[in-house]
């Protein structure tokens, strides 16, 4: 999946009410960001770049591969294929939605 399915693969898994009550940001380098805010009622999902509590450092390899349920989350903090800077709490609030 390129970027845009990717955000449309979140969009629909985020919903209009996540319960994530944050903002956050997938950051895929070159290939762009992923931005999704959780606080606005509906939750909103974009590509446009923005402050987040939580930024999710990940290729768009990894992100396919998260989004396809080939990649817990856990296991790819742990092996280091995504890193998250800013609240870790919402990171792991995160792992309900997707």
């Amino acid at each position: 999946m390129n970027l845009e399915a990717c955000t449309a693969a979140i969009r629909t898994k985020v919903g209009t009410d996540s319960g994530l009550a944050a903002t956050l940001k997938f950051d895929c380098g070159a290939d762009g960001v992923i931005y999704i805010d959780a606080k606005s009622t509906p939750n909103t999902v974009s590509n446009n770049d923005g402050e987040a509590q939580c930024t999710v450092g990940i290729t768009l390899a990894n992100l396919n591969a998260l989004l396809a349920g080939e990649l817990d989350p856990s296991t790819g903090f742990m092996m280091g294929k995504l890193k998250v800077t800013g609240d870790m709490s919402v990171a792991m609030r995160l792992q309900r939605v997707i």
